[in-house]
């Protein structure tokens, strides 16, 4: 039977990892048992940080929104809740964007959320 050298199978195994690994600090990006580890651990956090991204903007929305309302004597809970009443259907994220790049529309908005609160 033949003999079988894997070195270019390894080497094409770890040239995947460091090119991963590129940009990383000290023995991480040029040891495969160091890097491959940081490589593995990276993944996680970026896998994770995928969903919590979702979660950190529509925070920043909310917050946004919450900022626009207080002018008109709202808080965030009850112009959310006086948009239901009222029947507006428009997403935070929409709001947001109204709220800093159009007032008057977002003005509007907030009139008919107040009223229907009143109602």
């Amino acid at each position: 039977m033949s003999r079988v050298k894997r070195g270019v199978t390894a080497h094409a195994k770890h040239k995947k990892v460091y090119k991963a690994a590129k940009g990383f600090y000290g023995r991480r990006k040029n040891t495969i048992r160091a890097a491959k580890p940081a490589v593995e651990k990276a993944q996680q956090y970026a896998f994770r940080d995928r969903k919590r991204k979702k979660r950190t903007f529509r925070a920043l929305w909310i917050q946004r929104i919450n900022a626009a309302v207080r002018p008109f004597g709202l808080t965030y809970s009850r112009f959310i809740d006086g948009m239901a009443k009222s029947g507006v259907t428009v997403d935070r994220k929409v709001l947001s964007d109204l709220a800093i790049n159009e007032p008057a529309a977002f003005q509007a908005i907030a009139e008919k959320a107040k009223a229907a609160l009143a109602a």
